[in-house]
């Protein structure tokens, strides 16, 4: 099978054209560096990736700004999203603070980032 896609591992965003057959890798063609076939395995075997999302803070009207503090399978973003749309950070909340420790059983923590705008 030939899959299209483009590299994000670096800023040059290749166009590439890998055949695999299901999650076995056999050809990538169109990469310019090294980092394109690596990207290409994975997004063929095990696609992953951040979530970045906000979160409500208890006692405050804007939110803060959470991201995953690393890549979780394609398929459990949606339980992560869900997992943080039903938790209210604490007000003391500050950045690089876990919010959600493994969170959807991934392995990967909710971590706060900043507050969209200071009250």
């Amino acid at each position: 099978m030939k899959t299209d896609m483009i590299c994000i591992s670096c800023p040059m965003g290749c166009r590439m054209t890998v055949e695999h057959e299901g999650k076995d890798l056999i050809a990538v063609a169109g990469n310019s560096c090294k980092r394109g076939e690596i990207y290409a395995k994975n997004e063929i075997s095990d696609p992953r990736r951040v979530v970045t999302s906000i979160m409500r803070v208890r006692g405050r009207k804007c939110p803060v700004s959470v991201r995953t503090n690393g890549a979780v399978p394609k398929s459990a973003i949606r339980d992560c999203l869900l997992a943080i749309q039903d938790k209210t950070a604490p007000a003391d909340t500050a950045p690089g603070d876990v919010l959600i420790p493994n969170v959807a059983a991934t392995g990967i923590d909710v971590v706060a980032m900043r507050y969209a705008y200071d009250e």
